[in-house]
């Protein structure tokens, strides 16, 4: 086992799927020579060289187009896309091709490809640097959307992906890519937490897709999180002493509504979190089925907390994001009605 950031898991991962897989390639713009604009695929071309991992123009759709090609004639590409908000370009090879692929041809070619974007703000880095656009794919049939909250996760998820027979979108939280995150973005980390699960093994594991993992049993309330929003949540819970059951994603698409269902038929209160937009974000999905699967079982409307309904706000970044004091104060809501 080894102390490793998210971007050292995600390189790692990378690194153990290419050394077992010759038809694995990576690519993007400045993954190559340079290592990606986060280093998540530093040292990569050096050890499998220029023809599997490389860099390619500024050109999004170009990179998943040429993704796609080589998916359906057998390579397994992991791209990234520098910025999640830079895949808008791509987003009709995304949702009118690799999504299609299967079902276009009826089975006979499949779309074995990974889309790697950093997710989310806290890099200060406004508008176009710091979108959640997580609702944007999972509303498209045919995708599989992924979103890790720590480097063991993300490690085991991705090789997962790497290996999974359709596309992946594969969303990577900025603010949790170099260390401990408690959640309290005024607070210092110097050390890492039980909540950040920062010992990562060395070799090759899988985490299937699809299944959620509860981060703090409870059974005064549930919350349901990913990514970012799951430090948070452990931390409104830490802060209010509310016995909250934290339930992480890890995959919004397959969604594990099993875990949802058993957890709020349990507790009988709700509350979802996440850094988008409020309106028609993922949250919106995940209380329309806490309330088609479990209204019998509800002693409260379900609560949303996420992100204003406002363009990305560069100078109010941290009052924008949903923090823990905004998720106690719902937690609290719920027990009381």
């Amino acid at each position: 086992m080894a102390r490793m950031t998210m971007i050292e898991a995600i390189r790692s991962a990378m690194d153990i799927a290419m050394g077992r897989d010759d038809d694995v390639v990576v690519f993007g713009e400045d993954v190559g020579y340079f290592g990606g604009v986060f280093r998540c695929t530093q040292g990569l071309q050096a050890k499998y060289g220029k023809t599997r991992c490389f860099d390619t123009p500024i050109s999004e759709s170009g990179i998943v187009g040429a993704a796609i090609g080589m998916a359906a004639y057998g390579l397994r590409p992991c791209v990234e896309i520098q910025f999640a908000d830079y895949m808008y370009p791509a987003y009709d090879q995304l949702t009118q091709e690799a999504a299609r692929i299967r079902y276009r041809s009826n089975g006979d070619f499949t779309c074995p490809i990974v889309v790697r974007m950093p997710t989310g703000g806290g890099i200060f880095g406004g508008q176009t640097h710091s979108q959640s656009p997580e609702a944007l794919f999972t509303h498209v049939c045919g995708l599989k959307v992924v979103v890790p909250s720590n480097p063991y996760d993300a490690k085991g998820l991705l090789i997962a992906a790497i290996e999974d027979p359709d596309p992946v979108i594969f969303l990577e939280p900025k603010r949790l890519y170099n260390g401990p995150f408690d959640g309290h973005h005024e607070r210092p980390v110097t050390a890492w937490s039980k909540h950040d699960l920062g010992e990562v093994p060395d070799g090759y594991y899988a985490i299937p897709i699809g299944k959620a993992d509860v981060r703090r049993p409870g059974s005064a309330a549930t919350v349901v999180a990913y990514g970012t929003m799951v430090h948070v949540a452990l931390a409104a819970v830490a802060d209010t002493g509310i016995d909250a059951e934290v339930i992480d994603l890890r995959s919004l698409m397959p969604l594990d509504l099993d875990a949802i269902v058993t957890s709020v038929s349990k507790t009988g209160r709700c509350v979802v979190v996440h850094e988008a937009t409020l309106t028609s974000g993922f949250g919106a999905e995940i209380a329309a089925l806490v309330q088609e699967f479990c209204f019998y079982h509800l002693e409260a409307p379900v609560m949303r907390v996420a992100g204003w309904d406002t363009p990305y706000p560069h100078a109010q970044e941290w009052d924008y994001f949903p923090g823990p004091a905004r998720v106690g104060r719902a937690l609290i809501e719920v027990l009381e009605a």
